[in-house]
Formats: structure tokens, sequence, C-alpha cells
């Protein structure tokens, strides 16, 4: 099966798993993949989908790295553990009980890292998918830490659960909170999708322009939740090939320096 950005010569990389301080002042154990023998190449936070910093997930941090990021993927479960994939009642139960205000935190402890710790990246993004996504356009709109968010097909947006519009883990619909954005964003979503819908999107563009936010919103056609997850059957290969490439360029354009 092909898939975009594939890492065909490890050498070109160094990837391994790598403790990081959370929000607690804790190691936690996540993987940073970075450009063999680059110094200070931009940083680039990769959150995981709700079943937690799987290898899919770690592969897209080589990929990233393959193209000169320094992509340290993040383990938000580090405080209640990585749910059972197999049970979706547990993956759902874990991703519900993190709590945004920890979220954020954890976010900006690893960005922090990544600016001065051993990469001392210029500047660091943040990109993450399904529940990543959503907790991509969290921190995008709670931190000035972040200079470059993309948040892919990010669910429950617009409110905390399929049956509670708030829950004290989530107290405000993250789709409220755009008036805080403070760095450039990429919002990518499926045409088939229900969670995010297209109407979602449509929502999300009304409010940041309202807001008068820099963003981009794009609806693959074709293109369903999660269509970047090659290990899942959601996997649309023509839409991911497609999106590939405009994930590097919207990262380059705003974490490369200009000099």
């Amino acid at each position: 099966m092909a898939v975009p950005g594939q890492v065909t010569d490890l050498s070109r990389i160094e990837a391994a798993t790598t403790p990081y301080p959370d929000h607690h002042g804790h190691q936690v154990e996540g993987y940073l993949a970075r450009p063999r023998g680059v110094d200070h190449a931009p940083g680039l936070i990769v959150i995981h989908e709700a079943f937690g910093l799987n290898e899919h997930i770690r592969d897209l941090a080589r990929r990233f790295a393959n193209a000169g990021f320094a992509a340290l993927a993040v383990n938000l479960y580090a405080d209640v553990g990585t749910p059972d994939a197999s049970n979706m009642n547990d993956v759902m139960a874990k991703m519900f009980s993190l709590r945004d205000e920890d979220v954020v935190r954890h976010l900006e402890s690893a960005i922090n890292w990544l600016k001065g710790g051993p990469v001392a990246a210029p500047k660091v993004g943040v990109i993450g998918f399904c529940s990543g996504g959503r907790q991509t356009l969290l921190v995008a709109c709670k931190s000035t830490a972040v200079d470059a968010a993309c948040d892919c097909w990010g669910g429950f947006i617009t409110r905390a659960t399929p049956d509670r519009e708030t829950t004290p883990e989530r107290p405000v619909p993250v789709i409220d909170l755009v008036e805080g954005l403070q760095c450039p964003l990429f919002a990518v979503f499926g045409a088939e999708d229900q969670n995010p819908s297209p109407q979602d999107a449509d929502r999300l563009q009304d409010a940041l322009i309202r807001h008068g936010k820099a963003a981009t919103i794009k609806i693959f056609a074709d293109a369903g939740h999660a269509f970047l997850a090659d290990y899942r059957p959601s996997y649309r290969e023509k839409a991911a090939f497609e999106l590939w490439p405009q994930l590097i360029q919207f990262f380059q354009r705003h974490l490369t320096p200009n000099d």
C-alpha cells in the first residue's frame, strides 16, 4: 500500500523513544524523530488519535522528520494510561477523561522543551489527528506558545461529548475559543465525515472570519474521518497524497526562518 511521505532511507533521520517533561514536571515517554545532522530544525508536536501513541503516530513523526522537522509525538495519556485500542468504550472513556486545562499545559511543556531543550527549535508547530486535531485547535486558541497549527479532522469541536455540550473536563466548546487564536491555522476535513462534519467546517470558518483570524480550511472530497490513517479502513490514498504536501508546505512556510 502506498503512503505519502514514506521514509525509504532511515539513515536520513534519527528516531527514538525520548523523555520530555509534562506539566507536572514528570518525565513522559514520547517519540522524537528529527533529520540526522541538522541543528535547530523547526519543531513539530504530533498529537495522537484517541488510541494513543501507537506505531502509526511514530511513523508520522518519522515522515515529518524526513521532511526536515524535529517531530515530537507526545503521550497525552501518561496520567490515565493508554486505552485498550480493541475496546472503544475504554478508548472513549479515556479520551473524554482528559481535562482541557491539563492538555494545554502538557502541550505547552512539550513545546517549550522542543524550543529550549536539545533540539533548540526556533519555532514549533502543532498537528493532531482526530481527538488530537481537537486538542491542536484547543492549544492554538489557549496558548501563545504555538507558531502554527494544523487540526486534522478534530472531532467534538462544537460540543464536549455526543450527549453533552460541556463537561467539567471540557467546559467550553473549542469552537467558542477561536477568538483567542494567535497563530496560522490549517483545518482539514473530509467531505464524508460526520464528526467533524462539513457543517462543522462551515461553523468554524464563520467563527474565524467573525474574529478576523488567519486560517485555511479545506474539505477533501471522497474522504471521511481519519483518511490519512493508513492502518485503518478509513484510509483514502488519493486524498492522503493530496493532503501530505499541503501539510509540509504549510509548516515550512510558517516555521522556517526567512533569513
